[in-house]
């Protein structure tokens, strides 16, 4: 039997797991792909199906327009995930990937009736919490320099100057969806809620990532975990034991 979308291009399924009980997304961040989490759909244990999401303009989406700013990209991520939600979802999304699921899961909550396992917001201040912040007016130099700041390109890709070329429209693009997002005020999510947070993250403080208590009626945790923006590179066994706990040992499908 086909899977719910199996063409979708926003989908990636690195270890399809079809018969499992919940179903992951993750969301990458700001010039990010979906390969970005191929090591969390193989060390994810058989009850969770993990979809990645591939935005347009990058890999093998690479000439697709970008989506620049983050109201059009939740619209669309929603109706790429509304054949997918026969399963109880959780949410996990890294910096603008944590935006992003915020407004994909009021949109599914809302428009859908569709409520999360829950939703980890990794590396990003709350939605209610706004920095003044324009790196995707940066000239190509600049925004090179963000990223090596952040440490969340390989060395050897931002070396490669035929490897830079390809992404930075993407890197552009994303950063201006993640820096221009304005918070709309409105009901509060009805999952439960969990903020992650490197120590040192030069994009959000404490109090900026603790604040994600202020969009969920549910239960909220906050988890620090020693290191920089992309602290979760060094943690992934700790987080893939956290995500794993909140998918039920059985669930009704």
């Amino acid at each position: 039997m086909a899977t719910p979308a199996e063409d979708n291009l926003w989908i990636r399924r690195y270890r399809p797991r079809p018969d499992a009980g919940a179903r992951l997304v993750c969301l990458p961040h700001a010039g990010g792909s979906a390969s970005f989490y191929f090591p969390v759909a193989t060390a994810m244990p058989e009850a969770v199906d993990v979809l990645a999401l591939q935005y347009p303009g990058r890999q093998d989406r690479r000439a697709e327009p970008c989506v620049s700013n983050i109201p059009d990209l939740a619209d669309l991520v929603t109706a790429a995930l509304l054949p997918w939600t026969d399963r109880p979802l959780l949410f996990f999304g890294h910096s603008m990937g944590a935006t992003l699921g915020f407004e994909v899961a009021r949109r599914l909550e809302r428009d859908h009736g569709v409520v999360l396992l829950g939703l980890f917001a990794s590396a990003r201040r709350a939605p209610s919490r706004k920095r003044a912040e324009a790196v995707y007016r940066e000239d190509d130099e600049g925004i090179i320099r963000e990223v090596r700041r952040l440490s969340g390109t390989d060395s050897a890709i931002l070396d490669d100057v035929e490897l830079i070329r390809m992404a930075l429209p993407a890197i552009r693009a994303d950063y201006r969806a993640a820096e221009t997002y304005e918070y709309e005020p409105g009901p509060k999510l009805n999952c439960p809620l969990v903020s992650l947070v490197g120590d040192d993250d030069p994009k959000v403080d404490l109090d900026e990532a603790r604040a994600w208590s202020e969009h969920t009626e549910n239960t909220f945790e906050f988890r620090v975990f020693k290191g920089g923006h992309f602290y979760l590179t060094s943690h992934q066994p700790e987080i893939v034991r956290l995500l794993s706990s909140r998918v039920p040992a059985k669930t009704d499908v």
